[in-house]
């Protein structure tokens, strides 16, 4: 079962169980994928790879709204934002620990041949690829500096 099909059978549960917050959410992620469907063109479908990520840039924007929130002194709807950053994240893969995200940055620093902070953009270049989709980029910038630094 592809990530389109699980948001519509788990779509129908939501309905099925009332839960009001996490069927709105499943709504709105399904016209996203409706909206995308329609921009590639008629008849084509979105591969998982693009859904996730457009489902990790929903998570993203999320996060970014509930920080706006925050700062604007609406704790409730930051709160609720988070919410729903919770319910979208439960559709992409699990994310890297600690652990494997250093180990990951050692190999593809020791690859790269970077050894300073200004070998940065290398190191990104051939980092970024193998943790696509599963280490945000802030946290993976953060953790590759600190290594590099």
């Amino acid at each position: 079962m592809n990530l389109t099909e699980r948001i519509a059978a788990d779509l129908v549960a939501a309905m099925k169980e009332r839960a009001e917050r996490r069927l709105s959410v499943l709504r709105m992620l399904k016209a996203e994928f409706q909206r995308a469907q329609a921009d590639k063109g008629r008849g084509a479908e979105l591969t998982d790879d693009e859904a996730q990520a457009l489902v990790r840039r929903l998570v993203k924007q999320r996060r970014e709204a509930a920080e706006q929130f925050r700062a604007a002194g609406a704790g409730e709807r930051a709160e609720e934002e988070l919410a729903e950053a919770a319910i979208l994240e439960a559709y992409l893969p699990a994310q890297l620990g600690d652990a494997e995200l250093d180990a990951l940055i050692a190999e593809a620093a020791k690859e790269a041949g970077a050894a300073s902070v200004r070998d940065m953009g290398r190191l990104m270049r051939v980092l970024m690829p193998r943790v696509a989709g599963r280490a945000d980029g802030k946290r993976v910038k953060e953790r590759a500096e600190a290594f590099l630094g």
